[in-house]
């Protein structure tokens, strides 16, 4: 008999092992094994620490943005886009034909669109009136 346990705090190794395990089966279904991470960084140039950027993924024809953040005082002037144009161009060099991520209502869903991107559903979740919008944008 197997043991369950939720947790808030799992290890990076049981994550790990989670997640080779769903690679492994897609594989064999798939014949396909191109699950690779897909990051651009931005670092402070004083510092040299990550203050920002976009990580995610790319797997059986698709890019799965996960993360995106960059602080205010970089928002409004372009930097945002470029990063965005950047992982997308990756993508298509790894043969993607569709991203797709999802993000708050309160976040950047009108960013997105500005970038061609289009909603495909939306679920609500909290606070009230606050929902997740999920979108997606051809890379082909």
């Amino acid at each position: 008999m197997v043991e369950l346990i939720v947790t808030d705090a799992p290890t990076p190794a049981q994550t790990a092992t989670i997640s080779d395990a769903l690679d492994h089966f897609n594989l064999e279904a798939t014949g396909i094994n191109d699950r690779i991470p897909l990051a651009v960084l931005v670092y402070d140039p004083g510092t040299s620490q990550v203050i920002g950027g976009l990580a995610g993924r790319t797997s059986l024809g698709l890019f799965f943005i996960d993360l995106f953040f960059l602080p205010p005082e970089l928002r409004g002037e372009g930097l945002g886009t470029e990063i965005l144009r950047r992982a997308e161009d990756e993508a298509r060099a790894r043969g993607c034909r569709t991203a797709v991520l999802y993000t708050i209502s309160f976040q950047a869903p009108d960013f997105y669109r500005k970038q061609g991107w289009t909603s495909f559903g939306e679920v609500p979740c909290d606070p009230p009136g606050t929902s997740r919008v999920f979108l997606a944008k051809e890379l082909a």
